[in-house]
């Protein structure tokens, strides 16, 4: 029973002990690396107003030739576009798909 008792409380004792050994702080200086940043390089944008159909198609997403065909169609008919918003007259260009690609584009 003493040895019950002297275990019951030595175990207490010795696990404080070792809490308090791995919460100790460190003594030696631990050198932080600097943080990395990340920049962002902007990707170029596609001017409407002088890509041709083979561009558009290979750089926009949702674009096959039909549409890419139809787009510049539109310029040569229209002039030159004013922004890129004016894609949404075109037929089969919508909303979704002209904001999926409005970040690609730009008017020059």
């Amino acid at each position: 029973m003493r040895n019950t008792v002297l275990s019951y409380l030595l175990l207490p004792l010795l696990a404080s002990a070792t809490f308090s050994i791995s919460a100790a702080p460190a003594t030696t200086a631990v050198a932080t690396p600097p943080p990395i940043v990340a920049t962002q390089q902007e990707a170029p944008r596609l001017d409407l107003n002088t890509a041709d159909a083979i561009t558009l198609q290979s750089n926009l997403s949702g674009i096959g030739k039909t549409k890419a065909e139809a787009i510049v169609a539109y310029r040569e008919e229209h002039g030159a576009f004013a922004s890129v918003d004016e894609l949404l007259e075109i037929k089969g260009i919508g909303k979704a798909l002209l904001d999926r690609n409005r970040e690609m584009l730009t008017i020059n």
